[in-house]
């Protein structure tokens, strides 16, 4: 759907973007992470063409971006573009005609997503009497009013308490099974996790990690199980040696215990298995798999992926 090729953009000097590549296929919702001041918010810029790399090119469905697409982006900035003194009803109505619609047509429109979102009493509210998470609620509604095929939203759950997050994460997923492509730009590591298909990692101005979801957990694993066992801790702890790294050991209760193991020197979990079963008593085994918010951290922090060492 959106591609962006070798993109460098540089202020005064500053390089924003240094040679940054990324895709995004039909219908997924792609991550676009990184510390404030990575360079996620130069490059969704010059997405919408707000303004221009030093060199670089954006291709959407396959050709070259130009004005015209325009039309089929939706864009929802961290910075809120809403006007304060106007009512809900006629800003919503303007922004609608802005994008294209008839004013029949916006109508319509209004009306189905207030009516969903239930807040259809707000029509005649100034926006400034309206709390950060109301404001937000119109200006998502503004922002896919006119159905954009991509659709990027920067941090579109700042402001809302759990029930509205929850509300509009269902409404992110219910517009990509309708096609909907979704850049989503946000710092909350838990809805990457729950509804990102894919992301991309920039920090410095730099790409330093891409992938889908699951590629990326699997770059980042440490090869760590927990094992879940009844016996002697020491027994267990003797029967690692040397070829296994006990990270964590917590006593559950006289006669279970759980443990974080990292497997070392090539070794697999069946060997794992077979040097503690004589021990001890197993109950439950899992891979402890690293979070979105421990590989973010990790990789800014220069770490690789884990190695069965």
């Amino acid at each position: 759907m959106l591609r962006v090729e070798h993109i460098v953009k540089q202020y005064a000097g500053h390089t924003a973007l240094d040679d940054i590549s990324i895709s995004t296929k039909k219908g997924e919702i792609f991550g676009l992470l990184g510390p404030n001041g990575a360079g996620k918010t130069s490059l969704i810029r010059i997405i919408n063409q707000i303004t221009g790399p030093d060199s670089g090119k954006v291709f959407i469905e396959g050709r070259e971006i130009n004005r015209n697409d325009i039309s089929q982006i939706g864009y929802l900035p961290e910075e809120r573009g809403l006007y304060k003194k106007m009512k809900v009803r006629e800003q919503s109505l303007y922004f609608a005609r802005l994008k294209g619609l008839s004013k029949a047509d916006a109508k319509k429109k209004l009306e189905y997503w207030f009516e969903k979102f239930e807040i259809t009493s707000w029509y005649d509210k100034k926006v400034e009497e309206l709390s950060k998470g109301m404001a937000q609620k119109i200006q998502f509604i503004i922002t896919v009013l006119h159905e954009p095929k991509l659709l990027i939203l920067d941090e579109p759950f700042s402001g809302f308490d759990p029930i509205n997050t929850d509300l509009m994460r269902k409404e992110i997923l219910q517009l990509k099974k309708n096609g909907t492509s979704i850049m989503l730009s946000t710092h909350n590591m838990t809805s990457v996790e729950e509804i990102c298909d894919s992301i991309a990692l920039i920090d410095k101005a730099k790409l330093i990690l891409n992938g889908t979801l699951k590629e990326v957990k699997e770059q980042f694993r440490s090869h760590t199980y927990a094992v879940q066992y009844k016996g002697m801790s020491f027994g267990f702890a003797n029967a690692l040696w040397a070829d296994y790294s006990l990270v964590h050991s917590e006593q559950l209760d006289e006669q279970r215990a759980i443990a974080h193991v990292k497997l070392l020197k090539g070794n697999t979990l069946n060997n794992l298995l077979n040097a503690v079963m004589p021990a001890v008593d197993i109950e439950s085994v899992n891979e402890v798999l690293p979070t979105m918010n421990d590989i973010f951290i990790r990789a800014v922090n220069g770490e690789k992926g884990g190695e069965n060492e």
